[in-house]
């Protein structure tokens, strides 16, 4: 019976040690220079960026300060930017800077958008990357590329998944967790001898 309690005793004190996840607020800043849209999402000309913001972060805010140019026929309102986890296919966000413009030439937007106000904040993956594609709603096949982001930053807002350190208390509980759960094997091997005379 006394090895049943300290074992499940050790075992409770593990499981009250062991760190835990928390979210801490973070953000990125992308230089947008030189970036190109030549078509459609996807196309392998399109400029893409990736950077490792943490597994399974969450993006929740975006604010851009950015210049456009879209060369003729192209409209500045088809140059678009999607943010994904590495997995395309998965959660992201399409974003158009200069949305209601249908003009070609060189505009300037500025901004922000609260993502989790609206329904739009997602996780990357495991990966923890975070991956940028600059590209086009519309191909128009007689300018290559169609765009180009000629300057200007996007800043994004995330949650950053870090563990948390424990503090030297937590440690020695662990410790302690380790040592009765080693006893507890130790005193369960022992073996009694019975000697008749």
């Amino acid at each position: 019976m006394g090895k049943t309690i300290r074992y499940v005793i050790a075992a409770g004190l593990l499981g009250t040690a062991l760190p835990v996840s928390q979210a801490e607020a973070a953000t990125l800043i992308v230089d947008v220079t030189g970036a190109q849209s030549y078509g459609a999402f996807g196309t392998i000309q399109n400029t893409v960026q990736t950077f490792n913001i943490g597994a399974l972060s969450r993006i929740t805010g975006i604010a851009f300060d950015v210049t456009i140019s879209a060369f003729d026929p192209s409209y500045l309102s088809e140059a678009l930017l999607g943010f994904t986890g590495s997995d395309v296919d998965g959660d992201g966000v399409f974003f158009t800077p200069g949305i209601a413009d249908e003009n070609p030439g060189t505009g300037s937007y500025a901004g922000s958008a609260d993502l989790t106000d609206l329904g739009l904040d997602f996780a990357v993956g495991t990966d923890g990357i975070l991956r940028l594609e600059y590209f086009e709603s519309l191909n128009d096949a007689s300018v290559s590329p169609d765009a180009r982001w000629t300057g200007g930053t996007l800043t994004f807002t995330y949650d950053e998944v870090t563990a948390a350190v424990p503090e030297p208390a937590t440690w020695m509980m662990m410790f302690a967790g380790f040592a009765m759960v080693g006893g507890a094997a130790r005193y369960r091997r022992r073996t009694t001898r019975v000697r008749y005379a």
